[in-house]
């Protein structure tokens, strides 16, 4: 265990912890011994529970973090490693930042503070500017987890933009594993399926502005066809309220495209409510046409099969193929052990690629993953709803699947189901799924 008073590198000595971290993490508020300045170390545990997208991720923080440079952002400082000994018994990555003063706004939130109109447009002016010197960056970069506890009001009132966890640069992505990131309620669906893209902070700026003006997260808002309703808790000009709704438009398409054109407008006071808003609203993803999915959901739970794919007739000339190459090894596979397992291996194989089948299952605080071959589950994942962190999308280019990425004592992790499916049903379930934790979660 790290403890108050230790110095790591000779340098940074350990004052006191700060905040709520998950399991295999650690930020701490340390004194600098070289300037004699309090700064901010957030710690990375290397543990084999730890995720490699976890590290991936925190290494992109300080690759993107010490190429930043603005007032209202925590400069980088330092990046490096810390070994077993020093780690207690495990090694650990360390960033090191400047340290803001000041309390969070979801801090301030839990103390009951209310923000008024006018200090939430300070907030939102504020945001809009860190966002635009982020955005207009070559390459651009994508915060992904604009939230009430990571924007600081510091001590000189003003507002710092912090966690850059999730951070996307967008000339380091790839795109070949969507890692998982934001945050429930406040970022928006596309995000969850790997396609941030500017417009997506933008999101999650509107949805802060709601919390912070109704002191109630978006998650216990009500939803109508997927969008935050918040106007009936507010007393704001038609116009201010339909500048936030803009911003958190389900559609991307609908949003302000730029910061910078969403600061304008909000300036300008231009934009105006209209009264077919809720008839031209963007609507929920159907059912795909033809798929063999089965949703049923109620006021308690949510039930989801995924019955197993069809068996075409490529698939039948790759199961005669692999009787054919079986046949001569019959002898073998009869008299050696070996040859057994080997059987039973490709037996199983071929019985999971042509019949196997899921069953999720949402209910109480409970999710259940079971894959099946013809109805028997022959493995399950369990997992609390209050843990879950998102749901998101998996590819590899050719085949996408689904993912709910949720943490426990031990870490995060990530439970994958749906193998097979096509894009438009992917993207379907997700919102299926989406829309049901909103109001259960």
């Amino acid at each position: 265990m790290l403890q108050a008073e230790q110095i790591l590198q000779e340098r940074y000595q350990l004052q006191r912890q700060l905040g709520r971290t998950a399991a295999g993490r650690q930020t701490w508020l340390v004194k600098d011994l070289q300037t004699n300045e309090q700064v901010v170390v957030k710690l990375l545990a290397f543990s084999p529970q730890m995720q490699w997208e976890e590290l991936k991720l925190f290494e992109r923080e300080a690759q993107v973090l010490a190429n930043l440079n603005y007032p209202q952002i925590p400069r980088y400082r330092d990046f490096f490693s810390l070994d077993t000994q020093t780690g207690a018994g495990l090694p650990w990555f360390v960033l090191v930042q400047d340290y803001i003063p000041g309390n969070s706004l979801q801090e301030l939130l839990e103390q009951g503070k209310r923000f008024s109109e006018k200090q939430v447009k300070d907030v939102a002016t504020q945001v809009l500017k860190i966002l635009i010197y982020l955005h207009e960056l070559s390459p651009p970069v994508l915060h992904r987890d604009i939230k009430p506890s990571n924007l600081i009001l510091g001590e000189d009132r003003q507002i710092y933009l912090v966690d850059f966890g999730a951070v996307q640069d967008k000339a380091a992505f790839t795109g070949v594993t969507f890692t998982v990131v934001g945050t429930s309620g406040y970022a928006p669906l596309e995000q969850f399926w790997g396609r941030a893209v500017p417009a997506s902070d933008l999101y999650a700026l509107g949805a802060t502005l709601i919390h912070l003006l109704t002191g109630v997260a978006p998650t216990d808002l009500p939803l109508k066809d997927s969008r935050i309703q918040f106007a009936d808790r507010v007393s704001l000009p038609s116009g201010a309220i339909a500048w936030i709704e803009k911003l958190t438009e389900t559609a991307v398409e609908k949003r302000f495209s730029t910061a910078r054109e969403a600061l304008k407008m909000m300036e300008s006071g231009l934009v105006k409510a209209s009264p077919d808003r809720l008839a031209s609203a963007l609507k929920k993803i159907g059912k795909p046409a033809g798929s063999r999915i089965e949703v049923n959901k109620s006021a308690n739970s949510l039930e989801i099969r995924i019955p197993s794919r069809e068996i075409k007739i490529g698939r039948l000339l790759f199961i005669s193929a692999g009787l054919v190459f079986l046949a001569p090894l019959a002898r073998f596979i009869l008299w050696y052990p070996i040859g057994l397992i080997f059987l039973l291996f490709i037996v199983f194989n071929l019985l999971q690629y042509c019949g196997q089948n899921y069953q999720i299952k949402f209910y109480g605080d409970v999710f259940e993953i079971d894959r099946q071959i013809f109805r028997f589950t022959y493995l399950r994942h369990k997992g609390y709803i209050s843990a879950i962190l998102g749901i998101f999308l998996h590819g590899n280019g050719n085949e996408l699947k689904l993912g709910i990425r949720s943490h426990n004592y031990s870490g995060n992790y990530s439970h994958f189901f749906g193998d097979g499916l096509s894009d438009e049903e992917c993207a379907w379930l997700a919102q299926e799924i989406q829309d049901w934790l909103n109001y259960h979660k």
